[in-house]
């Protein structure tokens, strides 16, 4: 075969230029081999196969220049540009003889005519390749130095430079984290990891544990199984209401739903009653919140006996669902107390937020699994109750350790008077923990309900103890003044005595009274509780008791002596408290409506006549 006139022969190349042609032979193509060549062939562009040997030798040497070389090996050092040779496709024999190039005649003009935008690619991507290896390279450095961390939500990530965008960022996004390399193990551990995270993030407050108090996460633990608990009592309920109504047994639907109606309607009344006693629900949350529980508890009992006195349907109904709207006052109002207390950071919308999220978890759970059980028990008040009672001791024993778990820093009169009475008696303020845990859940010592297993802390002294149960029930805060000074003289005494004072104390019929004035504040009602506590120290330990209210107030007298200790003592014991962790810049107490207001220009009139 010839070409341009010239034979073309392949033993001359001692090694194939394309790996895409079939071995070299010996063979010379002429036009009566009738050889058939494999590949087709390709319309080349001004282009021969066989140029003139200075031509050839410029092509295979490697300093070729334009205008002629001198060898295959040591080209010339004309004058060749090897940048525009680079893009002259024209030398690119390579490219044209892939095959799937074959009789594409306008897809190759439009690539040779393309030279501007393919050296713009390339010198984009040299530049991009510069970058990344320059920034792999400061990595490199920083790693082995200091390492840049970004503290987000109380956690820490480690961030990397960008400088293509002149910023740190993060390592590694959340979904290459969960995917397995040498040195982040396995998938599994992983993505239990990212899981662990987002319900974190999801369930708990953001910066926990510091931007909670250290009582928070066993709190939330407890009140979680309990929540589960109250709801599997609430499925349970529910389902005897239905069956107790009728709506099992084809009765009508409007006469179901008005029963319904009215048993909702008659027990939001308790609701709108129970509003008036919210100052109380400050002053003993814990005891409040407990008896919430078990009227909550009563109330699910009685709406799992509806089916068997259906005629009373409305009555049981109403009287239960007074007791579950007056225990749902009493938990949201209580809530809030908890929460507040758990707020180490006044971060309270934040815990709030999050504990009823806790909330909504527990209640989702507790629905699935009250409607398996609900299956099971069916139509069976036997097994209903048998049922719920084993719910409702998980219920209570779930309540009692949470409430239990909780270290309330606010002071109410009975913690402000164990922390008062120790000190008085050794000197130390003694810690929230401690005093927490000796505080009953229920004022009255009937119903001071602790766990049987749980042994008494001998931390607070028995005296301590014993002092401030005694103090809260001999306690009147916000006395009438008429009731404890019947004399003029021992009115005298009384304002002359307490004229730079908030309050008035004395003792009447073995209360200690106090009788406030109309700008005391919650600080000088826990001053004149610290009042309160040294009266009944002096009592108890120096046999100083009350005579008559004049001779207390005399210099020397009672009154008078106890108000000086108490203006010197004060501070200290504040000062102690607030390092202890108490809050002490009030007391949480309900006082009686009483105020009295002075005109010492009117008493010194008095006096004087």
């Amino acid at each position: 075969m010839s070409y341009a006139g010239h034979p073309l022969s392949l033993s001359r190349l001692t090694s194939p230029l394309f790996p895409l042609l079939p071995p070299p032979t010996t063979a010379v193509f002429s036009a009566a081999t009738g050889y058939t060549p494999l590949f087709s062939p390709v319309k080349f562009h001004r282009l021969s196969l066989l140029r003139s040997s200075g031509s050839r030798d410029n092509y295979i040497g490697n300093g070729g220049g334009g205008a002629g070389g001198n060898g295959k090996n040591n080209g010339g050092s004309g004058g060749g540009d090897w940048w525009s040779n680079f893009f002259n496709f024209d030398k690119r024999r390579s490219l044209l003889l892939l095959p799937i190039f074959r009789n594409e005649d306008t897809f190759i003009d439009s690539v040779l005519s393309c030279k501007p935008l393919l050296l713009f690619l390339v010198s984009a991507s040299s530049s991009i390749t510069c970058c990344l290896l320059l920034a792999s390279f400061v990595q490199a450095k920083t790693n082995n130095g200091e390492i840049v961390y970004e503290i987000r939500g109380g956690k820490r990530f480690e961030l990397v430079p960008d400088y293509s965008k002149d910023e740190f960022v993060l390592t590694k996004t959340m979904w290459s984290r969960l995917l397995p390399d040498s040195k982040s193990g396995s998938f599994v551990s992983n993505l239990w990891m990212e899981c662990k995270e987002l319900t974190t993030t999801l369930l708990l407050p953001e910066g926990f544990p510091e931007s909670v108090t250290s009582d928070y996460l066993e709190y939330a633990l407890w009140r979680g199984v309990q929540g589960v608990a109250a709801q599997i009592s609430g499925v349970l309920a529910t389902q005897a209401l239905l069956y107790a109504v009728g709506l099992g047994k084809g009765a009508i639907p409007t006469a179901a739903a008005v029963n319904w109606v009215l048993k909702d309607g008659i027990g939001y009344l308790s609701k709108i009653l129970l509003s008036n006693y919210g100052r109380h629900f400050d002053v003993n949350p814990k005891s409040w919140r407990l008896f919430a529980d078990l009227l909550e508890n009563a109330a699910y009992g009685l709406e799992i006996l509806t089916p068997a006195f259906p005629h009373l349907f409305v009555p049981i109904g109403a009287v239960a669902g007074a007791g579950r709207s007056a225990a749902s006052l009493i938990q949201a109002a209580t809530r809030s107390c908890f929460y507040a207390g758990f707020a180490a950071q006044r971060n309270f919308a934040e815990v709030i937020a999050k504990g009823e999220a806790q909330g909504m978890v527990s209640k989702a759970i507790g629905i699935m699994l009250g409607i398996a059980l609900a299956n099971c028990t069916r139509s069976s008040t036997s097994l209903a109750l048998a049922s719920f009672g084993v719910v409702t001791w998980i219920h209570m024993f779930c309540n009692l350790k949470s409430y239990h778990s909780i270290q309330l820093r606010t002071l109410n009169p009975y913690r402000a008077s164990l922390v008062f009475s120790e000190y008085l008696l050794s000197g130390l303020v003694p810690s929230v923990k401690e005093v927490n845990d000796e505080e009953p859940l229920f004022p009255a010592a009937i119903l001071n309900l602790k766990a049987a297993y749980e042994t008494q802390t001998e931390v607070l002294s028995v005296h301590a103890k014993q002092a401030a149960a005694r103090i809260v029930r001999r306690l009147q805060l916000g006395s009438k003044l008429s009731d404890v000074a019947t004399s003029r003289e021992d009115v005298l005494a009384l304002f002359e005595l307490y004229k730079n004072e908030g309050y008035i104390l004395t003792e009447h019929e073995g209360r200690f009274c106090i009788v406030l004035k109309e700008s005391s504040s919650p600080q000088d009602m826990l001053k004149s509780l610290f009042h309160v506590n040294y009266l009944y120290w002096l009592e108890t330990n120096a046999g100083i008791k009350s005579s008559s209210v004049a001779n207390d107030c005399r210099p020397g007298g009672r009154l008078q002596m106890s108000l000086e200790y108490v203006e010197r003592e004060f501070n200290h014991v504040k000062t102690d408290g607030e390092v202890a962790g108490w809050v002490t810049d009030s007391l949480i107490a309900r006082p009686l409506p009483n105020r009295i207001r002075l005109d010492y220009t009117a008493v010194s009139s008095v006096a004087e006549g």
